[in-house]
């Protein structure tokens, strides 16, 4: 692990989930720093994989770290959304197992220029891909207060959004905001230092920001689409998440793509599912060990969840 650029998380869990074949081919949609495919890599020497990334910088550490796999590995920056166009170009139909590590890395926190952390001063940025043109600057500088609200109480599940979304409005009027502690002054002067709850009073609302600004939810929603139909029979998909927006929709499609029996019109009793194509093996997510967690606490709140996706005619529900 390399704690210079991105520590992962749940390294061994994941590879014993996946259980790689040094003749498989697998795809790592957040390829980050390469630690998760290193690590399958080293389970199974001489397997094919494709890393993804949104990220510049992931790209060109991954690709460092991986290249000793000379011909094995390919590192793509894309968003992994787009997943089954970069796989038809490099000529993989499928996969033998999948995985997504969801949220921002080590790497883009602690890097004060990307504007990700509300305790390092850096541009008010937070793009994972600086091509795109949105910046968490632009969302909070033009977007009506009604939206703000919405955003921070949606996607950062803060209760007070519209005491926050009014005091950054008012502030704007005056200034706008470019520098992140300058966002999270005004957060903390609105909601007051410290909090019951023991955490940063701009924690919620620099994770709405984020997650708007990446579009974050809309990527897992289709992602998990699309790895599923990227998988091969008896491939398996891994999803790391580390908080309860992204773990609810993991466990919500799992679930409905899992669903042996479905309601049939005419019928008095439900019918075998015609479009189940996942079998969940993991009943309840699983967390990082006390050791992980003590030597790495940004791994406390990960949970993995896994499915493996079913033939194509299944035997039995």
């Amino acid at each position: 692990m390399e704690k210079h650029f991105h520590e992962p998380v749940l390294v061994r869990e994941v590879t014993e989930a996946l259980a790689p074949r040094p003749d498989g081919t697998y795809l790592d949609g957040t390829v980050g720093g390469g630690g998760h495919a290193a690590a399958l890599l080293a389970r199974a020497p001489g397997a094919r994989l494709v890393g993804l990334d949104r990220d510049e910088d992931a790209v060109r550490e991954s690709r460092r770290r991986l290249e000793t796999h000379d011909g094995k590995v390919i590192i793509v920056q894309t968003d992994y959304r787009n997943a089954g166009e970069t796989l038809a170009g490099l000529g993989i139909r499928a996969v033998d197992g999948a995985l997504l590590d969801l949220g921002v890395s080590s790497h883009q926190l602690d890097d004060p220029e990307r504007g990700f952390s509300f305790q390092k001063d850096g541009p008010l940025d937070m793009r994972m891909d600086r091509r795109q043109n949105l910046t968490a600057a632009t969302l909070v500088n033009t977007a009506p207060e009604r939206e703000l609200v919405s955003l921070f109480r949606k996607l950062g599940e803060e209760r007070r959004a519209a005491v926050v979304a009014r005091a950054i409005v008012r502030r704007r009027e005056r200034k706008s905001f470019a520098r992140t502690l300058d966002l999270a002054d005004t957060v903390s002067r609105a909601l007051g230092v410290g909090g019951r709850s023991g955490i940063h009073p701009a924690t919620r609302v620099f994770q709405a920001l984020r997650i708007a600004v990446n579009d974050e939810l809309g990527a897992l929603r289709q992602g998990l689409a699309v790895f599923t139909s990227l998988l091969m029979p008896g491939g398996r998909l891994a999803v790391i998440s580390f908080h309860s927006l992204e773990d609810r929709i993991v466990k919500q499609f799992f679930r409905e793509e899992s669903r042996a029996e479905v309601d049939a019109p005419g019928r008095r009793r439900p019918a075998p599912n015609p479009a189940r194509r996942l079998r969940i093996l993991t009943r309840k997510p699983v967390g990082p060990s006390p050791s992980e967690q003590a030597a790495n606490p940004r791994s406390r709140s990960a949970r993995l969840r896994v499915a493996e996706k079913l033939p194509l005619f299944p035997s039995s529900p």
